[in-house]
């Protein structure tokens, strides 16, 4: 991909994550994913097993901006993970215009807000700060924050990453990049590299704000993702062959 539209794209991506709503009080509450019937692909059997709780903590990303019911990233996820045999419980904590000091605040709040602890935690945070121009090391620090917070109750970490546009600079942008593989390697946790690269060049998955991802472009993050996030889930099956997961990070 040309590296101009590279730019243009991931700087209409990041926009839209600031763009839905101001930034929420740390009283927002995480709210549960509604429990449909399991997919058709799931017998009730496959899915008697415990209940694998995971935590979807993020921005509009995961909030699903302009989604209808049931088209947000994660409850496609908890469908996905349901129909390959997991019994997962997704609580959707993601809120639009989040930035890294935004979920720092309120990661504490909604932790103790949980009835169940989590198997599981994806963070998914650092759009805004790029789209503000905030500082790559008080983002990192913001995000060394919330794992912390998650590593003193023994929580597992998916970690969403990000990268800056070209047009950020270079200096901007070798910072900003290099605060996930560093906190993925600091903390022990699993990383995805670039949530955002199954869509940010392709504008058929993205509304008509050409910012944030349509159903569709939903359903191609989770496709992406769901074996990252079957890995990290501890004993949990990665796929229909039966291969496990490791039992912690």
């Amino acid at each position: 991909m040309p590296r101009i539209l590279w730019s243009i794209v991931a700087v209409l991506a990041l926009a839209g994550c600031g763009s839905a709503a101001p930034a929420p009080t740390p009283s927002a509450t995480p709210s549960k994913v509604s429990s449909a019937a399991p997919p058709a692909s799931a017998s009730p059997a496959a899915l008697a097993g415990p209940v694998r709780h995971v935590l979807a903590f993020g921005d509009s990303l995961f909030a699903g901006y302009r989604l209808a019911p049931g088209q947000g990233y994660p409850q496609r996820l908890q469908s996905t993970l349901r129909a390959r045999g997991i019994n997962a419980e997704v609580t959707d904590a993601g809120v639009s215009g989040n930035t890294t000091a935004d979920g720092r605040q309120r990661i504490r709040f909604v932790l103790n807000s949980l009835a169940a602890r989590p198997d599981l935690a994806l963070v998914e945070l650092g759009g805004n700060d790029l789209l503000r121009g905030l500082s790559p090391q008080d983002a990192r620090a913001n995000l060394a924050a919330i794992l912390d917070q998650l590593k003193a109750r023994h929580i597992p970490v998916l970690l969403m990453g990000m990268k800056a546009p070209p047009n950020a600079g270079p200096e901007y942008q070798a910072q900003f990049d290099a605060i996930y593989p560093a906190l993925a390697k600091q903390y022990h946790v699993r990383l995805v590299p670039f949530f955002l690269r199954p869509i940010y060049d392709r504008p058929a998955l993205l509304q008509a704000d050409h910012i944030h991802p349509t159903a569709q472009g939903v359903d191609a993050l989770v496709a992406a993702t769901v074996e990252d996030v079957a890995r990290a889930l501890p004993g949990a099956a990665v796929s229909r062959a039966g291969a496990r997961s490791s039992d912690r990070l």
